[in-house]
């Protein structure tokens, strides 16, 4: 819980971003008609920027500017957004799927350039509950969660972590799936660390793994980082959550580079029951993933591509692959 003196100073400088300042209270149902996802971090890299074991995209949502991951090393989403020309000085929010390095390690470093052109710029951080659980780590004693460290120095920013333990609308139309319910038995997860949370140490299956979810006419607009509660499991809770809507795009990883044929239709199969227009699978996902979506969904390749820093979807408009992917 964040104290009303604490939120004070954050809560003027992100009026000034035209943000909202957090009230407690639920934004007002809507859809969003205008949207746009741009990826910044993934492997395959296009025009010069940067390829990394990674994911950041930055969304744009009836003009809420909202930071998804950070990437994995300090400097290569800040150097891909002036590479491409945009501006993180204007984005107040992040969102942080969960703890891993290559989704969170560039958020200290994009903050602290963020923050010399705003105070608020990166100020405001989404996670979901679970991500500070204490990691299992080859020091005995030692907590190897990499969030620790980076909540202790990120604050000293003057930047404020929001936990959710659910749900949530941030702006409408803009939901936060908050920690995903397993329907499904997907283990999208390695299966070798463990986490110390309210059911003692247990095999760390990611519990904190959040996304974000479009609503919009056409549709649910997902956004993962790596998809660790397993995509089925996602779209199953959003279209639970937000409202049972066709699922029109699938933007990010989800974890599926070292899945097995038969999984991979599994989970085509799933995706398919709730419609699918659009996918773009970066990070994780794997190459061969995507090739396999466009056959057994019936997709093209207008319609599902390998993700590259620099690809964007655009609501009516579509994909924008880039030249390396096209």
């Amino acid at each position: 819980m964040l104290s009303l003196r604490a939120m004070a100073p954050l809560a003027a400088a992100l009026l000034s971003l035209g943000l909202p300042a957090a009230s407690g209270e639920p934004a007002a149902a809507g859809r969003v008609h205008a949207a746009k996802i741009t990826l910044l971090s993934t492997m395959l890299a296009d025009n010069g920027e940067l390829g990394e074991w990674g994911f950041s995209a930055l969304v744009i949502a009836d003009g809420h500017r909202i930071l998804f991951d950070t990437g994995m090393h300090s400097d290569v989403v800040l150097k891909n957004a002036r590479g491409l020309g945009i501006d993180l000085g204007s984005v107040p929010e992040v969102v942080l799927s969960h703890n891993h390095h290559d989704h969170v390690g560039g958020l200290l470093t994009l903050r602290r350039a963020a923050m010399q052109g705003s105070p608020a710029a990166l100020g405001l951080a989404h996670v979901g509950l679970g991500i500070f659980y204490p990691r299992v780590g080859p020091i005995p004693g030692v907590d190897a969660n990499t969030m620790t460290l980076i909540r202790t120095q990120y604050e000293a920013t003057g930047g404020v972590f929001v936990e959710h333990s659910g749900p949530v609308q941030i702006h409408p139309g803009v939901w936060l799936t908050g920690p995903v319910p397993r329907r499904y038995p997907e283990r999208n997860w390695s299966g070798s660390g463990r986490v110390t949370g309210p059911a003692g140490t247990v095999e760390d299956n990611v519990p904190e793994d959040m996304s974000l979810v479009l609503d919009t006419d056409r549709g649910l607009i997902v956004v993962t980082g790596c998809g660790h509660a397993g995509i089925a499991n996602i779209v199953d809770y959003s279209r639970t959550v937000v409202r049972p809507a066709r699922i029109h795009a699938i933007i990010g990883g989800v974890h599926l580079f070292e899945a097995p044929d038969r999984t991979v239709k599994w989970t085509a199969d799933k995706l398919g029951e709730s419609g699918l227009d659009y996918f773009i699978g970066a990070h994780c996902t794997g190459i061969e993933t995507v090739y396999s979506f466009r056959r057994l969904l019936s997709l093209d390749r207008a319609h599902a591509v390998v993700g590259a820093v620099g690809a964007s979807f655009e609501l009516g408009r579509g994909i924008d692959p880039g030249n390396i992917a096209q």
